[in-house]
């Protein structure tokens, strides 16, 4: 099983030359530490920044440089401030090329589910049905069950849903799956430790598994 710094290492793993990346709150915004550096990819942020570089250390944290989560981060050489109308310009636009964010539930039909739990205060969506409503590519990080042990991965989302059909791929703290386009999650790869009989009762969607399921490989 996975921790969140898990979770974040794997999904680096997906991360290609030349990319532009938004990355959600919360584990997604681990992954700014695990991207190779022999990798040139730029990292968005809704609220006006292009080019986001690894968590800063204690001396290098300056409290006007934030992401969208309001948390501290550096820069890289080149980046660009700019207000967010410019920033959802780009989003809308079609230029970011992959989209990393949280879920609390999928749908095995790629549906999301990940701003409003109901009766619960929140902030708003912010800049997430923009997102997946625009990027090429919807990865998500998340913990494949709730506290609780109720499945994450559904056949239907009971919570508000934030997209229809976008997400394309799954890295729990049990396993990577991809959305299929006609349905269902197909496994690909288990988290280290972690049975198929595990991943089978943990998700209440429909499960395709295809020969040999290899453990992650980070």
């Amino acid at each position: 099983m996975l921790d969140k710094i898990g979770i974040a290492k794997r999904i680096a793993r997906e991360v290609r030359d030349g990319m532009y990346i938004n990355l959600g709150i919360g584990i997604p915004t681990l992954v700014a530490n695990y991207i190779p550096p022999s990798l040139n990819v730029v990292l968005q942020s809704e609220n006006g920044l292009l080019g986001i570089g690894p968590f800063p250390k204690e001396s290098e944290v300056d409290s006007d440089l934030i992401n969208a989560g309001k948390q501290t981060i550096t820069m890289v050489c080149g980046s660009a401030l700019f207000n967010s109308a410019e920033s959802f310009a780009m989003i809308r636009g079609g230029h970011v090329d992959v989209t990393i964010l949280g879920a609390m539930e999928v749908s095995q039909d790629g549906d999301i589910a990940n701003w409003k739990v109901p009766g619960k205060m929140v902030k708003g969506m912010g800049g997430a049905m923009d997102l997946v409503a625009s990027a090429k590519n919807i990865i998500v990080a998340m913990q494949h069950c709730s506290k609780e042990g109720a499945s994450k991965l559904l056949k239907e989302c009971s919570l508000p849903i934030t997209g229809i059909r976008c997400v394309k791929k799954i890295v729990s703290d049990l396993a990577v799956l991809d959305v299929l386009p006609q349905g269902g999650f197909k496994l690909i790869e288990r988290a280290p430790g972690v049975s198929i009989e595990e991943i089978k009762n943990a998700t209440q969607g429909e499960l395709i598994i295809e020969g040999e399921i290899p453990e992650m490989i980070f």
